[in-house]
């Protein structure tokens, strides 16, 4: 075989680089998805402000005592921090916007950078976040929970 016909079977090595630059992004690509194909605990979720008027959140007993409930949907944590008491919160951390994911031991918790704020104030209870949740306002009535206007 000659030198001539060597080279016309390898590829050259501008050829082998974009190859593997078009794995690489087909790659990344394939691993985002889209919102509605992934899911789990790690999974980034926009918070919207839950303001669309979709009607009642839940019903008072639905929010557990010194704990929470996430309406990912509607963008928004209700917790119930003592008998009776409910406040609601942006679902959507402070620190690069994850969606948090769960409330427990008196704090609403961020899966992305484990990012915790307190379930009576929103303030931030451990970072890296370091503003609060936003209040957002709701109205208690005849047991039932819903976004005000």
């Amino acid at each position: 075989m000659s030198a001539s016909q060597d080279q016309e079977i390898r590829p050259g090595r501008r050829a082998v680089v974009a190859a593997a630059g078009a794995a690489s992004v087909a790659a990344v690509l394939t691993a985002c998805g889209s919102q509605k194909d992934s899911g789990g605990a790690g999974t980034v979720k926009k918070a919207d402000d839950g303001t669309d008027g979709a009607g009642a959140l839940a019903r008072t007993a639905d929010i557990p005592e010194g704990g929470g409930k996430i309406f990912a949907d509607r963008g928004v944590v209700v917790t119930q921090p003592e008998t009776g008491e409910f406040k609601a919160f942006s679902s959507k951390c402070t620190h690069q916007g994850c969606a948090v994911s769960s409330v427990s031991d008196g704090t609403i918790n961020c899966p992305c950078h484990d990012s915790k704020f307190d379930i009576s104030t929103g303030d931030v209870a451990a970072g890296p976040a370091s503003r609060p949740l936003p209040a957002k306002s709701i109205t208690v009535k005849d047991g039932s929970i819903t976004l005000a206007p």
